[in-house]
């Protein structure tokens, strides 16, 4: 199995992400490496004879910052790491990468040229986190700010399959984040995306509080981005200032000097609960290829957590039982917007083609059922004939063999 490391873009410097590696090739033997950074750097630290044969290196300097704008940045920094990294797992000569810079470069990066699965809509970004019983799965973290009804369930589902097979959970329960448990809490599409995820098969036990999450009563905690980045925020923001005060408290007398030599097992035992460095890192669920994203903050022992995970990941063949499980539910067709032309390629390699004219003023669809123009008459578009383009497009997928209804 060869893994590629991006060693750009962490706040510990490529010299601790690549001595993650080292790390974790003396426990993985099978395991070969493509690293990706400075060489020139990487040559001042001494790896054995057993890892020099299962290493490659591809020199580069140029990285993408956090404050660049992602899609930009991806574009115009065609030898900054990330985008090496993702080129070279796109042909095929890698199983997996795993990244600790900018979650932005990673995100874009791996839709622009590692795609997303056929029929997926968006990837999510997802975490592993303890609870008072166990751990559970949080999606997503930041990877999509505004999500539909269809974005939320399939992140349900690729949740669902994540957490049966990393958690070991027969029948993972998934719950919708909201501001309430109750049916008809929140926003217009949470209500629609709890009837929604009442109707699939997954064991959906409803809404649950944020206070709630870390009970242990659910096993997968779906929400959009922003919600999902503002309380893992918070979760990082409330652990830190939990510790940092509990010390100041002990450390604040003779007495609680005593308390706390008396409770230093204990405290160690609760840092490490809430240390992230023992969760490695995650996966971007929903992309064709396995590509894992870690802390920017991590040092070598969450670099060796985090390719540990990932090798796991791959060797369970997840991102494979997701794709199918989205198949199943989802259309056999891939959409592509290129300026005012949309096409729609099926299974068999047969297509719909809708062309918006603008100088005419007319939409065109093209489909086995012929090419047809529409106009813009009294709120809808139609034909000359008076044919609904929904109708028609209706009757388009029906002929390539898909059943789709459009409703207002």
């Amino acid at each position: 199995m060869k893994i590629i490391v991006d060693l750009l873009g962490s706040d510990k410097g490529p010299e601790t992400i690549f001595k993650g590696v080292i790390e974790t090739s003396k426990l993985h033997k099978d395991l070969s490496f493509v690293v990706i950074g400075p060489q020139e750097i990487l040559k001042k630290i001494e790896i054995d004879n057993d890892l020099r044969d299962r290493l490659e290196i591809i020199d580069t300097h140029e990285y993408i910052l956090n404050n660049e704008e992602p899609t930009f940045a991806v574009r115009k920094k065609k030898d900054s790491s990330i985008v090496l990294g993702m080129k070279y797992l796109d042909k095929g000569n890698a199983d997996g990468l795993i990244s600790f810079g900018s979650t932005g470069a990673v995100l874009v990066s791996g839709l622009l040229i590692a795609k997303r699965m056929e029929n997926v809509e968006r990837p999510a970004l997802t975490i592993t986190l303890p609870t008072n019983k166990d751990r559970m799965i949080l999606l997503d973290l930041g990877a999509n700010i505004d999500c539909t009804v269809e974005i939320l369930k399939q992140f349900a589902i690729m949740g669902n399959i994540y957490a049966r097979e990393t958690l070991n959970k027969l029948s993972p329960k998934v719950a919708l984040l909201n501001i309430g448990s109750e049916n008809g809490k929140g926003t217009k599409v949470l209500k629609e995306t709890y009837a929604a995820l009442e109707k699939e098969n997954m064991n959906f036990v409803g809404n649950i509080e944020s206070r709630d999450i870390f009970n242990g009563d659910v096993d997968v905690v779906v929400c959009d981005g922003f919600h999902g980045n503002i309380l893992l925020k918070t979760i990082e923001g409330s652990a830190k200032f939990i510790l940092e005060n509990m010390k100041k408290t002990l450390m604040s007398s003779f007495i609680g000097k005593i308390g706390g030599l008396l409770i230093k097992s204990p405290m160690k035992k609760l840092k490490k609960t809430l240390d992230y460095k023992e969760y490695g890192a995650c996966p971007m669920l929903g992309l064709k290829k396995v590509v894992f994203k870690g802390h920017g903050s991590s040092d070598e022992k969450a670099v060796v957590s985090g390719i540990v995970s990932m090798v796991d990941y791959i060797k369970k063949d997840i991102n494979l039982k997701i794709e199918e499980k989205i198949d199943d539910e989802g259309l056999s067709v891939d959409a592509e917007i290129q300026g005012a032309v949309c096409t729609l390629t099926f299974d068999d390699d047969s297509q719909i083609i809708i062309n918006k004219q603008e100088a005419m003023l007319e939409l065109w669809l093209a489909s086995k059922l012929g090419g047809f123009h529409f106009k813009y008459l009294d709120d809808e578009w139609k034909t000359s004939e008076g044919r609904s383009f929904w109708q028609h497009l209706e009757e388009a997928f029906a002929r390539h063999g898909e059943e789709v209804k459009f409703t207002s």
